[in-house]
């Protein structure tokens, strides 16, 4: 029997399926643009979701970008745990696993994407209120995950005891958010590396 033409089934993906669809078409999209100029359509025509539908899952557009950072939250900490944890016995050379990884992955899509927290950061001047928490939990979150990795560097000895973990690690993702802006603007990765070498570096030095 020839297949019938028209609209895919409705019951091919639930509620659940469909919303982490949009929410990851959402991470993947708003690495490269900002979230003012990105339209719902465009998110909807990613994931194949008629455009009545997208207030079915959000109540409206800024619902959607704060579950998105959320979501991209969520995942950037489990891609921080796995890096920092790939060699327990040498901590510190998690971090520069981390920072391989990143690069890897900015030469991949050719520095079209950055990092989604830096982008909305850019745009804090002109997005609601609401999303100023929602970011600075984000930094705090990964400042936590690298401070706990300096502590365990420090309880080895390869880091003087002196160190202040929690400024270190905040002090890296100021950083390492230039970094990357930096990178795509010069359309190189040197930003990047220069500054993790300069990180490591400076850790060394205070023993």
């Amino acid at each position: 029997m020839q297949a019938r033409r028209g609209r895919p089934p409705k019951t091919a993906r639930n509620f659940d399926d469909t919303k982490e669809a949009l929410l990851l078409a959402g991470m993947a999209i708003l690495t490269e643009r900002g979230f003012n100029t990105v339209g719902i359509d465009m998110i909807l025509k990613r994931v194949g979701v008629p455009k009545g539908s997208f207030y079915h899952y959000f109540k409206n557009k800024d619902d959607f970008g704060l579950q998105v950072i959320g979501r991209y939250d969520d995942y950037f900490c489990a891609k921080l745990r796995r890096c920092l944890a790939s060699n327990p016995l040498s901590p510190l050379d998690g971090i520069m696993t981390f920072v391989n990884e990143a690069i890897e992955g900015i030469e991949k899509y050719r520095f079209s994407r950055g990092c989604l927290i830096g982008n909305f950061g850019q745009e804090m001047p002109i997005l609601s209120e609401h999303f100023k928490q929602p970011l600075e939990q984000c930094l705090k979150h990964w400042s936590s995950l690298l401070a706990q990795n300096l502590e365990q560097a420090k309880s080895l000895g390869m880091i003087a005891s002196t160190v202040n973990s929690t400024n270190q690690a905040e002090f890296f993702w100021i950083g390492w958010e230039g970094a990357i802006l930096t990178a795509k603007v010069m359309q190189s990765v040197q930003p990047m590396r220069k500054f993790a070498d300069g990180f490591m570096q400076q850790l060394s030095t205070t023993q």
